[in-house]
């Protein structure tokens, strides 16, 4: 197993680690509520580490995955020293720097500039070293205007800035990240992707915790799948994640099928409620333009359905997506089009489909009507995705506009970047 090598090569050797908490149902806090009501001190141990062994060898980046609770952060705070294991061993050879929590060990009253003082004399570095580096530094950070002000007068990314600054500005042998890469702005993330990578080239051992799969990908040359307080995988990130992302759309799908069944229990003992209640929801995501009540149309259902007829809300890559709509014109609608727009999660505009530039023709419509529109091949990558509804005047003016109509996740199966995935083929001559 290449958790078990030991020797020169070895940066970080964790040997069946185990770390469990107790969890106090109702703890009392002062001697008196102690000395009055033991029985207040009841508790459950839960154990988050079960057993956990796996080595890292020098210069490699390692990325840590798995659901919420798992264990990706303890053992993070385990090979900071911050808590200790139960039992196992854990062995680290060079110099540690952490980026654990965003500003953890500033002090709020001292400048940017005294904090960098403080926190890289924790890292082991000595006054002098730090002279010798705070311009690099400080330029790095991009706060030069900033930093002899209180750091309670930062924002959080000026925080993650001056923290993430001073962390690989340290020399340190071993660099543990926990998902403080996903703070900041896009330039400033590309910026530390970069100096991960130079530092990564000049031999520092790193260790990510990251939900971002995509990010692992890019940065770590090994990722370990932490299931239940155990290593249940690990390999290389594409096949790690694959497996993981397979894991956990199957949790999402069980979780899903579960609540639409309650659901239907529970609202199929009044139709008319149920169809009252999808009403009040799909009108909610339209704009608030003072005028609702007037709006011609109402969407009666939309469903997002497989190539088999099947209720979705999981795809991957590469299968049938069919958006089916019903919707109900209170008014005679003509001159019109439709648009469905294709959005994710954060908003970035993927995709739009129009049956004016499709040549779909809109017959004139009252009372309800069906409507599908079916993408044989979702090329979308992994990510959070939904469809907005556009029902546009011929002169350019909106007739309706339903925001977030049908949600849809896709869990990738194969390894890619970026958000759609292209077709492609390398020629070497």
């Amino acid at each position: 197993m290449e958790g078990c090598k030991t020797g020169d090569e070895i940066a970080i050797q964790v040997q069946d680690v185990k770390k469990s908490f107790r969890l106090y149902y109702d703890k009392g806090h002062t001697i008196k509520d102690k000395a009055l009501h033991r029985g207040r001190r009841q508790y459950h141990v839960s154990e988050i580490l079960k057993g956990i062994s796996f080595a890292v060898k020098k210069g490699e980046a390692l990325g840590l995955v798995g659901h919420n609770g798992c264990g990706k952060s303890t053992l993070l705070k385990l090979l900071t020293r911050i808590m200790y294991p139960d039992g196992g061993s854990i062995v680290l050879n060079g110099r540690v720097s952490s980026l654990l929590e965003l500003g953890a060990g500033f002090h709020p009253d001292m400048s940017g500039r005294e904090n960098i003082y403080i926190n890289a004399s924790i890292f082991g570095l000595g006054r002098k070293e730090i002279d010798q580096r705070i311009g690099r530094i400080i330029e790095f950070s991009e706060l030069e205007e900033f930093i002899d002000n209180p750091v309670r007068t930062y924002s959080s990314g000026m925080y993650m800035r001056l923290a993430f600054s001073v962390a690989i500005n340290v020399n340190a042998d071993i660099l543990l990240i926990d998902e403080i890469l996903a703070v900041g702005d896009v330039n400033f993330q590309a910026k530390c992707f970069r100096r991960l990578m130079e530092i990564k080239g000049a031999g520092t051992t790193i260790v990510l915790v990251s939900h971002s799969t995509a990010q692992i990908e890019r940065i770590c040359d090994r990722s370990i799948w932490i299931q239940d307080g155990l290593v249940k995988k690990e390999g290389s990130p594409a096949d790690v994640h694959r497996e993981y992302l397979d894991y956990m759309a199957r949790q999402r799908e069980d979780a899903m099928g579960a609540a639409q069944a309650e659901t239907a229990r529970d609202t199929g003992k009044d139709a008319s409620r149920e169809k009252q209640a999808c009403h009040m929801h799909m009108r909610k995501s339209i704009p608030q333009d003072g005028q609702e009540k007037n709006h011609p149309v109402e969407i009666v259902s939309a469903v997002l359905k497989d190539a088999d007829d099947k209720k979705r809300v999981v795809f991957r890559l590469g299968e049938t997506v069919r958006l089916e709509l019903e919707l109900n014109a209170l008014a005679r609608m003509e001159e019109y089009l439709i648009e469905i727009n294709l959005v994710r999660a954060d908003g970035l505009f993927c995709a739009g489909c129009s049956t004016a530039e499709d040549g779909a023709a809109c017959s004139a419509w009252l009372g309800r009507k069906r409507l599908e529109l079916c993408f044989s091949r979702m090329e979308l990558l992994a990510g959070n995705y939904h469809f907005d509804l556009h029902i546009a005047k011929a002169d350019g003016g909106t007739f309706f506009f339903g925001g977030n109509i049908a949600a849809f996740e896709v869990a990738q199966r194969e390894p890619g970047r970026g958000i759609v995935h292209l077709n492609h083929s390398w020629i070497w001559e």
